[in-house]
Order: C-alpha cells, then sequence, then structure tokens
C-alpha cells in the first residue's frame, strides 16, 4: 500500500526547526520552485533564499529558508540550511527594518560586494516577511 504522508525535517547547525509527517512540501529551489507529495521519486535540490511550505491536514505551515539543500527519498524529506524559521514565529516588525535598513545600504553602496551583501540581505529579510505573513 502507497504511504499517503511525508516525513519533514528542516535542519539547521543548531537545532531541528520542524520535524512531522506532512501531505506535501514546497519549496524554492535555485532553479524555481518545486512540491512534493508522498512516493515521489528520489530527489535533490539544492535552496534558494526565500519560503518553504508543508501541508498538514488542510493546514499551511510556512518557513523562511536560507538557502540550503533538500533531499527526499523514501517519504522522508530533509532540508539542510543555516538558518530556518517557522513563519509564526517570526518577528515582521524587525524583518521590515532589517529589509529597510539593507535598502539604505543597497543605495549608498560603493563596491560590488557592498552590492551583494545588501542585496542578499533584503533577500533574506524579504522572505522572512513572506513566510510571516501567510
Amino acid at each position: 500500500m502507497a504511504e499517503k504522508t511525508i516525513n519533514l525535517k528542516i535542519i539547521t547547525p543548531e537545532k531541528i526547526v520542524f520535524e512531522d509527517r506532512v501531505d506535501a512540501v514546497y519549496a524554492q529551489g535555485e532553479d524555481g520552485s518545486f512540491g512534493i507529495l508522498p512516493n515521489h521519486i528520489p530527489f535533490m535540490s539544492s535552496l534558494a533564499i526565500g519560503t518553504a511550505k508543508a501541508e498538514k491536514d488542510g493546514e499551511v505551515i510556512n518557513f523562511s529558508i536560507i538557502g540550503g539543500a533538500l533531499q527526499f527519498k523514501d517519504n522522508e524529506a530533509i532540508i539542510l540550511t543555516e538558518v530556518a524559521e517557522c513563519g509564526k514565529d517570526i518577528d515582521t516588525a524587525r524583518a521590515q527594518l532589517a529589509k529597510e535598513r539593507a535598502e539604505a545600504r543597497l543605495s549608498t553602496a560603493e563596491t560590488k560586494n557592498d552590492i551583494k551583501k545588501a542585496n542578499a540581505d533584503i533577500a533574506r529579510a524579504m522572505a522572512r516577511l513572506k513566510a510571516a505573513s501567510k
């Protein structure tokens, strides 16, 4: 009989952010967004700075994911990332301030490295805001 759920683990170097059985997993890969349902073929993807979501019993759980990788095999999805937060735990005021600070740094950036860092900080803040708003 085919399995009907996926065991999802979201892991950072500090802790396991999430571990539960879910009905579906969606994430943003470096080459675009994708979704995984139970019994999908084995799959690996690098992850972009963005959001991931899990569906469980009709409920959607959102996460900000700051890059990393996803591996899926035998109905187990593992996301390894440096930073991940559950959307309901994100301080939106703090994320908005971080975005505004990064945008200010971008407007005065003088080197390619300054521009690259400011853009990465904006992307992280936007991912946090998007995960928190859903």
